[in-house]
């Protein structure tokens, strides 16, 4: 008997080295969460053989070539790091304030705004500060005039002749935090990226069809937004062999 496959499956990539090439002693798992789809292509080149006539005498098999592509939800700094920059993550909060309920610039000198850091963080960037219009307000380095501002240190200045007047701050800041991730990424020599065994069930009725692509990297790494929806990374990677020459194992339960 034959069997069927429904929904997406289950993903797993285990990261093998990291960005420098350097074995991963004691690698984590990590599973792709809210999977939404993933498509493995097996591929290869012919190579064709003619004489004088239209059709090929002999066909040979080629390069060949192992590609696949995940979609899902559940966004994880650590399967980002782990799987595709291979470099270094550390613990700490990297958020921007969008601000959409104004702050009133006070009636007196000084004219300034000091905004309440989320989670006692720290100001890091100005993003802008818009007026009650919803117009950007120009920065300038020192003593603003009218419709301009002048920030440092997480401090904003402003002018006397915008006294009482509603702003809209934005910025970004840093925190400490147990749980959330953050890495910057370098600049790394070619040639290197962090390799990692792929491993996909696909669940159903009893039965299952395994794929194990025991090296692979990621080729690209998709983020997009919707107006009305989720956003869904896009994760593409490339098998490859590993050192006793195995590209990819296969199980179905067809009996």
């Amino acid at each position: 008997m034959s069997q069927f496959v429904f929904g997406s499956g289950i993903l797993w990539g285990t990261p093998q080295t990291d960005a420098s090439g350097s074995p991963i002693a004691n690698p984590t798992p990590i599973q792709f969460g809210t999977l939404q789809d993933v498509s493995l292509d097996v591929s290869f080149e012919n190579k064709t053989l003619h004489g004088q006539n239209q059709f090929p005498v002999a066909v040979g098999r080629g390069k060949g070539k192992v590609t696949g592509k995940a979609k899902f939800a559940q966004i994880n700094g650590t399967l980002i790091n782990s799987l595709f920059f291979g470099q270094t993550l550390t613990s700490g909060v990297i958020a921007d304030v969008y601000d959409t309920t104004g702050t009133l610039v006070p009636a007196s000198s000084p004219y300034s705004v000091t905004p309440a850091v989320p989670g006692a963080g720290t100001w890091t960037v100005d993003l802008g500060v818009r007026d009650a219009s919803g117009l950007p307000m120009t920065r300038v380095t020192s003593n603003p005039t009218t419709g301009q501002y002048s920030v440092s240190a997480g401090v904003y200045n402003f002018a006397s002749a915008d006294s009482a007047k509603t702003v809209f701050i934005n910025y970004q800041y840093t925190a400490s935090s147990t749980s959330a991730q953050k890495s910057t990424v370098q600049n790394v020599l070619m040639g290197y990226a962090p390799a990692f065994r792929v491993d996909l069930a696909t669940p159903f009725q009893g039965k299952s069809v395994i794929w194990t692509l025991p090296n692979a990297i990621s080729t690209k790494l998709t983020f997009a937004t919707k107006l009305d929806d989720f956003a869904m990374p896009e994760f593409d990677f490339e098998g490859f062999a590993d050192s006793a020459g195995n590209v990819l194992t296969y199980a179905v339960s067809d009996k």
